[in-house]
């Protein structure tokens, strides 16, 4: 590998950390996608059940479609073929289970298409207003030249770390054994990004019910922290 290779590897990596970050301004941070409501309802309670429930939906939906047709998106953006970016982000809207997932999905991604166009990234005034946050990220990872591998991974872990942030901040859980759970978590996220890079059009979509029905019942909430 000569020099010139690593800087490049680490300048991808510098921008798919930021990326990733649960900091990033793109309000993330208010939504839940489901897990306030089954905190609600006892499903989520501890340190095992929260696992449970996060690896059940990177397991069922994030490494089964979201994350797949990011990857779409990115290898469409790497090649400029815009339409190909617009009909993968219309796909997964159309996958959205309930009206708080379907709206999650359209506002953080035009905060990131937003803070995308600000930063001067490359094909992201191509995306559409009702665009998602999985094409959003699949644009951003094109532009600064981040792997397969490595957006995938990136993705999936954003995921991860988002839920550990919002069960800390709704349910009895500190913030030792929240890193807990999303340590254990960091194997499933290795074992599924082989399976996401080979996943054919065929076999895209979920099937996490509990996570389309938490979410569906959250919109009637009485009393919430969350915007999903």
């Amino acid at each position: 590998m000569t020099a010139g290779s690593d800087t490049s590897d680490a300048r991808a990596l510098v921008r798919i950390l930021w990326l990733a970050s649960p900091a990033l301004p793109v309000g993330a941070y208010g939504y839940s996608r489901g897990l306030e409501q089954a905190v609600t309802r006892g499903l989520v309670h501890d340190e095992a059940s929260l696992a449970s429930w996060v690896s059940g939906v990177l397991s069922r939906q994030l490494a089964t479609l979201d994350a797949p047709v990011m990857l779409r998106v990115l290898r469409a953006a790497r090649n400029s073929c815009w339409p190909e970016v617009t009909r993968w982000s219309a796909y997964l809207s159309a996958n959205r289970e309930s009206r708080e997932l379907s709206l999650e999905d359209v506002q953080v991604g035009a905060s990131l298409a937003r803070l995308l166009r600000d930063m001067g990234v490359h094909g992201a005034h191509q995306l559409t207003p009702k665009a998602g946050y999985a094409a959003a990220f699949g644009v951003a990872c094109a532009h600064y030249a981040v792997a397969d591998e490595s957006a995938a991974a990136a993705f999936l872990f954003a995921f991860a770390e988002g839920q550990i942030t919002a069960a800390l901040k709704c349910m009895l859980l500190g913030q030792t054994a929240g890193q807990r759970v999303l340590f254990s978590l960091m194997a499933q996220v290795d074992a599924l990004v082989p399976r996401v890079l080979v996943r054919e059009d065929q076999a895209l979509g979920s099937f996490a019910p509990g996570l389309s029905m938490m979410s569906a019942l959250h919109e009637t909430q009485y009393s919430r922290l969350f915007r999903s």
